[in-house]
């Protein structure tokens, strides 16, 4: 009985392809972004009672004004994110004398790669697991938690700071950060607008019978409903770049350590352990290599997943070797 040949795959076919499609899914979220205030503009306009169809330069300039004040707050809560998810892990530098394989391992890779040595630290929990911040490869940060140094070997802790420094060189950090911001702030007007319009629906009587044509009626109905899903629409395309990210990092890890089969083996060992990372919660779950939430796993999960399935990433590592 002949056996169907095994899959194969090349390490740079792959980078191609994930680069290809994360283009697609950043292009896509600009465009929905620009929509986003665009509707926001149209809200303010007809709660102004000046419909957009009346006036809609105005509608304009209220959807640039929103951004504008949006991209301030994005700009602050940017650079306060790496410190901020740096508090949460709980996690604390160390120096080569404290940590010295997992330091050197770093420091290997670093000059292999050609990127700035990262702050190196650890996080003081027993589920193997590992991360990557920053805002640039110049202010990169790679953590391991205890686990991850116990329980996998040299070669496997390798592999695995090999994903997180890939994730580093292909500028990851900045563009998972920058995404995460905006999905917080598209949530955050979101709930605002919604608010305004719910508290200050009927309040005006005497606006009424303005700018409520059936075209103005339509685009208000219109923006309102794309307003109260976009929330929603912001957090799965957020989760779909980040899985495709993972995929990047894996195929680029590789490529790094040039010994995908021990990246496959580690990501075997960290989905196999039961322990979730205490310090984790949804809002840091993606920067992990894995999920650290080990939640149960369903179509519906998966959707909703920071990352791609294990077993997918697994067999393609595999198919690298």
């Amino acid at each position: 009985m002949t056996q169907a040949p095994q899959e194969r795959v090349l390490v740079y076919d792959r980078i191609g392809a994930n680069k290809l499609t994360t283009v697609g899914l950043v292009l896509g979220f600009v465009l929905f972004t620009a929509a986003f205030f665009a509707a926001v503009g149209v809200v303010l306009s007809s709660y102004g009672s000046v419909g957009p169809q009346d006036d809609p330069k105005l509608a304009i300039q209220i959807a640039v004004a929103a951004a504008i004040i949006a991209l301030a707050v994005g700009i602050l809560m940017y650079y306060a994110a790496t410190a901020t998810v740096l508090m949460i892990s709980g996690a604390h530098e160390v120096r080569k004398e404290e940590e010295p394989e997992l330091y050197r391992v770093v420091e290997n890779l670093s000059i292999g790669s050609g990127l700035p040595m990262p702050k190196v630290w650890v996080i003081e929990d027993s589920a193997p697991n590992a991360m990557a911040t920053g805002r640039d490869p110049r202010h990169a940060h790679v953590a391991a938690t205890r686990g991850l140094l116990d329980k996998l070997d040299k070669s496997e802790l390798e592999a695995v700071m090999a994903h997180e420094m890939s994730h580093v060189g292909n500028y990851d950090i900045r563009l998972m950060t920058t995404i995460a911001v905006v999905v917080g702030l598209v949530a955050l007007v979101a709930d605002l607008l919604l608010r305004l319009t719910w508290y200050g629906a009927g309040a005006r009587p005497r606006n009424r019978g303005k700018g409520e044509g059936g075209l103005g009626a339509i685009l208000l109905i219109a923006a309102i409903i794309f307003i109260i899903i976009s929330p929603i629409i912001a957090a799965i395309m957020r989760l779909a770049l980040s899985r495709q990210r993972e995929y990047l990092a894996d195929a680029s890890g590789a490529l790094l350590c040039r010994n995908p089969g021990a990246l496959a083996d580690a990501l075997e060992k960290i989905a196999a352990d039961p322990e979730p990372l205490e310090a984790a919660n949804k809002a840091t779950a993606h920067l992990y290599i894995e999920n650290p939430l080990k939640e149960h796993r369903s179509f519906l999960n998966n959707l909703f997943s920071t990352h791609p399935p294990v077993a997918r990433r697994i067999e393609l590592l595999r198919a690298m070797g």
